[in-house]
């Protein structure tokens, strides 16, 4: 069931998305198990805005993230993008189509060819979509100017290894952003940075959303740097998408145990509001996504659970104009 949480028209729209791996396994490799990485999942991601997909480790959040650009295919449902279904598409529709999508990942080492250098890594995206030779370089000291690597000629005949951890996330930035994309996947981008660089890329990456019209799917597990950057959360347990508000009424008031728990264990700035604050802690670990629990996925771990709660699905109901919550605690209002 699709919930319509914004009056501004719709980028990209998800409906109902799985994803399940099969592993085999025994003596001959014939028992195949299923693991549910992503189950059911719809959402949308309005024009313009940045919307913040938070979980735990293992909830499924960057497998969601590579199904929406194709870099994994889905086992069920549907995404498009202005109203296109991207998942009929040819490669080469497919290859046209990056112009527009884009991802920035997790660790820009990792994702960087170090063999390279940043005049080749920020050349390729304009060769490949038929960019004139002549008119490359003059693209690539322009990206490196726009993500703060100035003055250009300095950057652009280096490798990834002689930049820090920052620097080569600027550098990530700068390829996806290379063919002025609509929509990009960020996903965990500053997870492995310090403190103060992490400032300075999401303030980088808020200035390229206002100068360029980008669109985020923002990947995260920290609660406060959604709250910085996002216009609105989705909260995300086991492969499902458990709860969606604006962020204002998301961080005023969490309504699902799970979202709730997380926010928790959230640090605030102010040390009296963060002793005032109830810390609600999560018992347990994680259930194996071969066998997820019957039910709502959280109930082996929710402290207020009901007894329906192992035996029935919860649907998702919204709660005013901006509220989608899945969970039998939470009546319709």
């Amino acid at each position: 069931m699709r919930h319509v949480l914004s009056e501004t028209p719709c980028l990209l729209e998800v409906e109902r998305l799985r994803k399940d791996f099969e592993l085999r396994s025994g003596l001959f490799k014939k028992r195949i198990l299923r693991v549910h990485a992503v189950d059911d999942v719809t959402l949308d991601v309005r024009r313009g805005e940045t919307l913040g997909l938070a979980g735990e480790s293992g909830s499924g959040k960057t497998t969601l993230g590579r199904l929406i650009m194709r870099l994994l295919n889905p086992t069920s449902g549907s995404i498009r993008l202005e109203g296109r279904d991207i998942l009929g598409l040819s490669a080469g529709g497919m290859r046209n189509l990056r112009r527009e999508m884009q991802i920035v990942f997790q660790d820009p080492f990792a994702s960087l060819n170090p063999r390279k250098t940043v005049r080749q890594i920020l050349s390729r995206p304009f060769i490949l979509h038929g960019t004139p030779p002549e008119h490359v370089e003059e693209k690539v000291a322009e990206l490196l100017e726009t993500v703060g690597l100035t003055p250009a000629k300095a950057y652009i005949e280096r490798y990834p290894h002689e930049f820090s951890g920052g620097q080569r996330q600027r550098i990530g930035l700068a390829r996806a952003i290379a063919l002025r994309p609509k929509f990009v996947v960020a996903d965990e981008p500053v997870s492995s940075l310090d403190l103060s660089i992490r400032a300075q890329i999401l303030k980088l990456m808020k200035q390229l959303q206002a100068d360029l019209g980008l669109t985020y799917l923002f990947i995260t597990h920290d609660l406060a740097v959604l709250r910085s950057m996002a216009a609105r959360v989705a909260i995300m347990y086991l492969g499902k998408i458990v709860e969606q508000s604006d962020v204002n009424e998301f961080y005023s008031g969490p309504l699902h145990p799970y979202s709730q728990a997380l926010l928790s264990a959230t640090p605030l700035p102010d040390p009296r509001a963060s002793r005032a604050r109830r810390s609600i802690r999560i018992k347990g670990e994680v259930p194996s996504a071969f066998s997820p629990p019957s039910g709502c996925r959280f109930w082996t771990r929710c402290p207020s659970k009901l007894h329906k709660c192992s035996e029935v699905e919860p649907l998702p109901i919204g709660i005013g104009k901006k509220h989608v919550v899945a969970c039998h605690l939470v009546t319709k209002r």
